[in-house]
């Protein structure tokens, strides 16, 4: 009988670090503070990168940025009290757009008593905080315990819905060595698929169908192939969700682009008989409005079962993975029916009509902005990554006007719509992928919630352009408020000289005073170390 291996003793810290590695980390973000040098200590020898930004909620949208781009999650590193606080809106976000990413924070003392002592960076309760912004807040209490506690945040983020999750570890597992065996590895999980009784009855509507449509979200991101190949063969026009966007070329004859807001694309989904949407809420955040009422058979793939009744409830429920389901859908497409697509009516005079008419509709709004998103987009590759803020130059400007392809991507904050999210979102997915034109477009509002990443960029020599669209101040508040009849208040803002900003931190700043300006200063931005934030000035009515 041969001898089982003995235990090894780790400290808490280490054993975090080994199992971060051991499930492919490789690149993490966030601040060192006095409480989480044990884990800093380890971060090097085990072979996982890291960055460090100016703020913790800079740490957090960098992770997430980088899980997006890369389908791997975001680990950030937090100390405890006021840096875990700090991150919570970027988990929240996280939260929102269903991204895998891991927060790891240590904690009080495992037998630190309730009342307060005055410890240094004391709360209450750190887990009972991020649980409110989670899935879910894991409190160690042994060393051994930490790889289990890893292991089940990578189970979560390969198997359902990916979210994030948060693991503490208190000080004293932290520094304390404790015998340990092997790392706990997140199990391999099949990607899920549908009965074949419903996915017989969805592609009968699909066929059947006079008037389809495909409604792509974020979970269609991993299919978009088999979205594409889908829309050719129904010959069904294709709107996506800001977090779609992109997943079909939105230069391709038969898309919409992001256009679910539009009241011409919705009064068009309101008449379709067959809408199929992957991977979506279909929410207020999606539509801006409430979901509109449609007479169609509405046929939902997700792999969240709870989004089957959530918001417009499907008649043909699909749970499963995107890829997977819609493989198996047009199999039975095909096996039905006879080979797909031959007999698909031509509805891109349509598709090019409904584009006109949703451009129609905010022509006067949109007419100074989009000279300028013409300029970027001639001079970014097919591949560029830009990322934005909750700003009117972002969701009514490059969100539906600049067109996006499945090489590329747009990273955009929706449903829970935090502020700041561009710039340190921008340093994320160039640390993925340095070799990538990387461009963040943002307001000078939102802009200011996290400028400070500014120096990060710097530090790191980052060819990467801000785009700053300048209203002098919070523009989408100034205009609800005068849409009310009220006096616009604590929405102007003192003129701040961006440019010279970026060049005190090391950075550098310019002004384009029109597209051809810009055009001459992103390229010039795209080739120097270094971020470039370049203004552009809009219109502010007053």
């Amino acid at each position: 009988m041969s001898e089982q291996p003995r235990p090894t003793s780790l400290t808490g810290g280490e054993a975090v670090v080994r199992a971060l590695a051991e499930h492919g980390v490789t690149q993490a973000f966030g601040i060192p503070g006095t409480h989480n040098l044990e884990i800093y200590r380890h971060l090097a020898p085990y072979g996982i990168a890291h960055v460090t930004p100016r703020h913790e909620q800079g740490a957090g949208y960098a992770a997430d940025a980088y899980a997006r781009v890369t389908g791997r999650p975001g680990v950030a590193i937090t100390t405890t009290g006021p840096a875990l606080l700090n991150i919570a809106a970027a988990v929240g976000q996280a939260y929102s757009d269903s991204v895998p990413m891991l927060v790891v924070s240590p904690g009080m003392p495992l037998r630190h008593p309730r009342q307060s002592t005055g410890l240094l960076h004391e709360m209450r309760s750190q887990t009972e905080a991020l649980r409110g912004v989670s899935a879910f807040s894991h409190r160690a209490s042994t060393v051994e315990e930490i790889f289990s506690a890893v292991a089940r945040a990578f189970t979560l983020f390969r198997t359902g819905r990916p979210r994030p999750a948060h693991i503490e570890v208190p000080l004293d597992l932290l520094e304390k060595p404790e015998p340990a065996g092997p790392v706990r590895l997140a199990p391999p999980t099949p990607a899920t698929c549908p009965s074949l009784p419903v996915l017989r009855d969805a592609a009968r509507v699909l066929r059947s169908a006079r008037q389809p449509a495909l409604v792509l979200g974020g979970g269609a991101r991993n299919a978009a192939a088999q979205c594409l190949t889908l829309a050719e063969e129904l010959g069904a026009p294709v709107v996506t969700t800001a977090n779609g966007k992109g997943i079909v070329d939105e230069t391709h004859p038969l898309s919409l682009g992001v256009s679910l807001h539009s009241p011409s694309v919705q009064q068009w989904l309101a008449g379709c008989d067959a809408v199929l949407a992957v991977g979506t809420e279909l929410a207020e955040s999606d539509l801006w409005s409430a979901p509109p009422a449609l007479r169609a058979t509405l046929i939902r793939v997700d792999v969240d079962p709870d989004q089957m009744y959530a918001g417009l409830p499907a008649q043909l429920p699909l749970v499963g993975d995107a890829r997977t389901t819609l493989e198996a859908l047009r199999q039975q497409l095909a096996e039905s029916h006879g080979a797909p697509g031959s007999g698909a009516p031509d509805r891109t005079g349509a598709v090019r009509a409904l584009r006109a008419g949703r451009d129609a509709e905010t022509a006067e709004r949109d007419a100074h902005r989009l000279p300028y998103l013409q300029a970027v987009r001639t001079v970014l590759d097919a591949d560029a990554i830009l990322t934005s803020d909750s700003a009117q130059c972002c969701y009514y400007g490059a969100i539906p006007h600049l067109p996006v392809g499945p090489a590329g991507r747009y990273l955009h904050p929706t449903g829970f719509g935090t502020l700041g999210y561009a710039l340190p979102a921008a340093i994320g997915a160039k640390t993925a992928y340095p070799a990538r034109q990387v461009v963040a477009l943002s307001g000078d509002g939102g802009l200011q919630f996290s400028v400070q990443e500014l120096a990060t960029a710097a530090q790191l020599r980052l060819p990467l352009p801000v785009v700053v669209f300048d209203n002098g101040g919070y523009g989408e508040i100034r205009d609800e408020m005068a849409a009310r009849g009220d006096t616009p208040t604590a929405v102007d803002m003192p003129s701040v000289d961006l440019p010279a900003l970026a060049r005190a931190y090391g950075g550098h700043g310019v002004h384009a005073d029109s597209p051809e300006a810009l055009t001459r200063a992103l390229s010039l931005a795209l080739t120097t170390p270094g971020p470039t934030l370049i203004t552009v000035t809009e219109e502010t009515p007053r």
